[in-house]
């Protein structure tokens, strides 16, 4: 049968990536169906119940600042909120939050019901329908068919997902959640699916933790926060599981702690012994796991030289007991799990209510799509998440959110969003995704952006704000506060450039590594903490920047030089085999793009360019 309504687009998976995808294209004024195996699962935190940290919460940042939902949502279901590498350059320095786990998860789906121009339905997807190399919509297992213009794929750990713990497997994307088939339908329609693996720790119940043993950690105070727009929000009556508030021009949190402990001898001698159980040491699991985030086991075998590892109890939320015990991922059986926990400090007797487990699950190199995040084989199809071959919410989310934002421009006719590696970390991480192979989960770092002091967390409402607007996700209040922001910024400047003490101004006062903002006059006290932070950084590292955005400049020539539709490098003389390879499958968009494959150098984009313009195909 027929589904009643026609959609301009569908949304496949409600996690993260979804989530952004399906509220982006609703808010820019597409009709979007959001469609998931489970209603009850929308916006999970399958992993850590926490958002943000290094890298990540530059993403967040620049998420909000676009109009995206995960930042807000974060600032009003967190239970705890830090600012990461303080004592760092401010280039390193990220928001991380805690967040209550079901609160978070609650929120989202409430603003995902609530939503003008967004349907939710429950339905697992068997098929596509696919016209002359065009989306049409989607058949769901009920054989349901509903027609769309564009689909967005956010399938997460879903596809064929496996889990392994120890010797015992069982299919699912999560422990307790079924899997999904549509990788077999996929590969049908000519895309190239690999495997990878990603893993989650036991979780504990909190009253069973010995917390005496452990150093605590609390929050920060005050406590900073991920969205631009928090203060536009009455969360007096917005309700929806909203745990906190602004009120009176500050960020209220009643704020938990999580404990610190680590791992020791003991602990090391009981997983060595049993390695041999390990699914990841016995040859039962064939993907590839994230390099970054290691198992416990990897950890004993990959540095055995270290005599602890570190380990983070943190709390899943406010009304629970239940605790995540970060740093130790694991697929070693039940049993063994049960040793090496209770040899930790504070955790002796402390029970496990969820155990850890691995899961292996398909993925699509994102190197089939173009930096928009559609497919390069099927117009209108798009994906997004770690079908993309990444990990973690906050790349997640950053995907659906840009590929959302595309689906929309799509339809409407408009031309797409593309952001620059020196305008985003989420311009990074999709030109990563779509120029190199990826070997294991990427997960974003702030070391993968070569202008990383222009892409700070502190600026990234000045960066992407009139980009939001102009798509129609930020709205006007936000967009006059930063032309405000920008203003007051200029203003402030020129009084520190006027501004004499003792023979020299102020702005060369700040340049300073003993001077900071709290040494300068009491008049500059007043000023708004962001401006300030700003301000001083530009100061301090006012060489850098300016080298930085010198390169940009270099560069940008080439970012937006369009190499020619329908090239054949076939026929271009001199090219080497490995580049006419290599540029044929990616496709690469810009002289930019094709840059940074690997495989293709400087000379091979010359040639390019050379032939281009002695052909009439490029000016």
């Amino acid at each position: 049968m027929e589904y009643p309504k026609k959609y301009d687009v569908i949304v496949v998976g409600g996690g993260h990536a979804g989530v952004e995808a399906a509220l982006a294209c609703a808010r820019m004024g597409c009709q979007t169906l959001l469609l998931t195996m489970n209603l009850d699962t929308i916006g999970q935190m399958s992993c850590n119940p926490s958002i943000g940290g290094i890298g990540k919460g530059h993403l967040v940042r620049e998420i909000d600042a676009l109009g995206g939902e995960m930042g807000i949502n974060t600032d009003l279901t967190g239970i705890q909120f830090r600012m990461l590498n303080l004592k760092k350059g401010y280039s390193v320095q990220a928001p991380r939050a805690q967040c209550d786990k079901k609160a978070y998860q609650f929120r989202l789906k409430a603003v995902c019901e609530r939503a003008s121009n967004l349907d939710l339905f429950q339905a697992s997807v068997s098929d596509f329908i696919v016209k002359e190399d065009k989306i049409k919509g989607v058949i769901t297992e009920l054989g349901i068919i509903i027609h769309a213009s564009a689909v967005i794929v956010t399938t997460g750990t879903f596809l064929r997902g496996l889990l392994h713990v120890g010797r015992n497997k069982k299919t699912g994307g999560r422990m307790g959640e079924s899997s999904s088939s549509l990788s077999d339908v996929l590969r049908k329609y000519g895309f190239e699916v690999g495997r990878l693996k990603t893993g989650t720790p036991p979780r504990v119940n909190g009253k069973t933790i010995d917390f005496s043993k452990c150093m605590m950690q609390p929050g920060d105070t005050p406590p900073p926060h991920f969205s631009f727009a928090l203060s536009d929000i009455d969360t007096e009556k917005e309700g929806m599981y909203t745990l906190n508030r602004w009120k009176e021009g500050m960020f209220h949190v009643e704020q938990l702690a999580c404990a610190i402990t680590y791992t020791n001898a003991k602990t090391h001698a009981i997983i060595r012994e049993n390695l041999h159980t390990s699914p990841l040491y016995c040859g039962e699991i064939q993907g590839i796991g994230p390099r970054y985030c290691p198992s416990i086991e990897d950890k004993i075998v990959r540095f055995a030289d270290k005599e602890r590892h570190q380990i983070f109890l943190e709390p899943e939320g406010r009304h629970t007991e239940e605790y995540y015990v970060n740093g130790c991922s694991t697929s070693l059986p039940f049993e063994v799990q049960d040793q090496f926990i209770h040899s930790i400090e504070g955790l002796e007797h402390c029970q496990i209510i969820r155990p850890g487990y691995a899961v292996e699950y398909d993925y699509c190199p994102a190197t089939q799509i173009y930096p928009t995040m559609e497919t390069k084989t099927i117009e209108g199809l798009f994906f997004a998440g770690q079908i993309n071959g990444t990990t973690g919410y906050e790349e997640a989310a950053s995907q659906g959110l840009i590929a959302g934002i595309n689906a929309a421009r799509k339809i409407q006719n408009n031309p797409p969003l593309i952001l620059g590696r020196d305008q985003a970390y989420i311009g990074v991480l999709i030109d990563d995704l779509t120029t190199k192979p990826i070997r294991e989960p990427y997960r974003i770092f702030t070391s993968r952006a070569e202008h990383r002091l222009v892409l700070r967390q502190d600026n990234a409402d000045l960066r992407l704000t009139e980009i939001g607007y102009s798509l129609g996700l930020a709205s006007k209040a936000r967009l006059m506060r930063v032309q405000e922001k920008k203003r007051l910024i200029e203003e402030t400047f020129q009084k520190l450039r006027q501004y004499r003490l003792n023979g020299i101004t102020l702005e060369e006062m700040l340049k300073r590594p003993e001077y900071s903002w709290s040494h300068l006059p009491m008049e500059f006290q007043s000023v708004p903490k962001d401006v300030a932070l700003h301000i001083e950084c530009e100061i301090k590292y006012a060489g850098y920047i300016a080298r930085e955005r010198e390169l940009i400049l270099k560069r940008q020539k080439l970012e937006e030089s369009l190499i020619p539709e329908n090239i054949d490098y076939e026929k271009i003389p001199g090219l080497k085999q490995e580049a006419r390879e290599k540029l044929s499958r990616m496709k690469p968009l810009t002289f930019g793009q094709a840059s940074r494959i690997p495989g293709v150098n400087p000379t091979d984009v010359a040639i390019i360019m050379i032939w281009a313009k002695k052909n009439g195909a490029l000016k």
